[in-house]
C-alpha cells in the first residue's frame, strides 16, 4: 500500500473496519471498479480471502457487484456510506461520527469515479516486481525502452522465469535495447523468448527508467530509484504507442545499419 494512504488505513481501522476490510476498501477505491483478481493484486491478498472481504465490503454498503463472474466486477460505494456503517454498525458515538465527517471528504478524494488517468506508486523491489508482473496481464504486444543491465542488478534472480512466464502466456514484446554486452545475449535469445529487439548505441541512447507500453497502460520501472509506475489512460496510452512506432522504424534502421 502507498504510505500516503496509511492514514487512511487507520482511519477506517478506528471506524470499524477490520484490517482486511480496510486494505482492500481503500484498494478498490483507487481502482474504481475492478475484478477480484485485480483488487487482490492490488491489496496484496489472495484470490480467495479477496471474495471473502470483497462479500463482507458489500454487506456493509461500501462496495456493489456488477455483472456476473468471469466478468463480475466490484464496484468501489461512495465513502460517503460510512455514516451509515457508523449507525449500524458501531454504536453511535458523536466523536466517531465528527471522526468520520473529517475523513470521508479525503477518502472521496481517493475514489477513482471517472475516466481520468488512473496512475500507481510502487516502491522497492517488491513494488518493481508488482509492475512488471502487470505486464503478464497484456493482451497484445508489449512495447518497450529498457536496460537490460539495469534490470538485472535491480532484480537479479525475477527475470529468467519472467520471461519463461511470458513466452508461455504468447505475449510478445517489441523492444529498445542499449547494445551492451547483456543487451546483446538477451537479443540472441529473441526467437525463444517471442522478442523483438533494435538495439542502439549505449553512448547516445541508454534508457533509464524502463518503459512499457500495453493496453491502456504504460509501466514504467525506475530500476536506480526502486519505484514503479502504472498510468491507465487510453488516451496516454495510445500517444506513447504512436511515439514508439517512430522510434522503433529508427532504431531498427540503426541496428540494421550496425549488422
Amino acid at each position: 500500500m502507498k504510505q500516503e494512504n496509511q492514514k487512511f488505513l487507520v482511519a477506517l481501522l478506528h471506524l470499524g473496519l477490520s484490517d482486511k476490510e480496510a486494505t482492500v476498501y481503500i484498494a478498490l477505491l483507487t481502482l474504481g471498479k475492478a475484478t477480484v483478481s485485480v483488487v487482490a493484486r492490488e491489496a496484496g491478498i489472495n484470490r480467495t480471502t479477496g471474495y471473502d472481504i470483497l462479500d463482507s465490503l458489500v454487506n456493509l454498503g461500501l462496495v456493489t457487484i456488477s455483472g456476473k463472474e468471469p466478468k463480475q466486477e466490484y464496484i468501489a460505494g461512495s465513502p460517503a456510506n460510512i455514516r451509515k456503517l457508523l449507525s449500524s454498525r458501531i454504536r453511535r458515538d458523536n466523536e466517531l461520527f465528527e471522526y468520520a465527517e473529517a475523513i470521508i471528504p479525503q477518502l472521496t478524494s481517493l475514489h477513482n469515479i471517472s475516466d481520468r488517468p488512473k496512475i500507481r506508486f510502487y516502491e522497492g523491489t517488491d513494488g518493481l516486481k508488482h509492475v512488471y508482473e502487470d505486464t503478464l496481464t497484456s493482451h497484445e504486444t508489449i512495447r518497450a525502452y529498457a536496460a537490460v543491465d539495469d534490470m538485472y542488478k535491480a532484480l537479479p534472480d525475477y527475470f529468467p522465469k519472467y520471461y519463461q512466464r511470458r513466452t508461455k502466456r504468447g505475449i510478445k514484446i517489441r523492444a529498445v535495447i542499449p547494445a551492451t554486452d547483456a543487451g546483446k545475449e538477451r537479443a540472441a535469445q529473441d526467437k525463444t523468448e517471442n522478442r523483438d529487439t533494435a538495439l542502439v548505441s549505449p553512448d547516445k541512447f541508454y534508457f533509464s527508467p524502463e518503459i512499457n507500453i500495453y493496453d491502456n497502460k504504460v509501466m514504467i520501472a525506475s530500476w536506480r530509484e526502486k519505484l514503479g509506475i502504472i498510468i491507465e489512460s487510453n488516451e496516454i496510452a495510445e500517444a506513447m504507442k504512436k511515439i514508439f512506432e517512430l522510434s522503433w522504424q529508427e532504431a531498427k534502421r540503426l541496428d540494421n545499419e550496425e549488422r
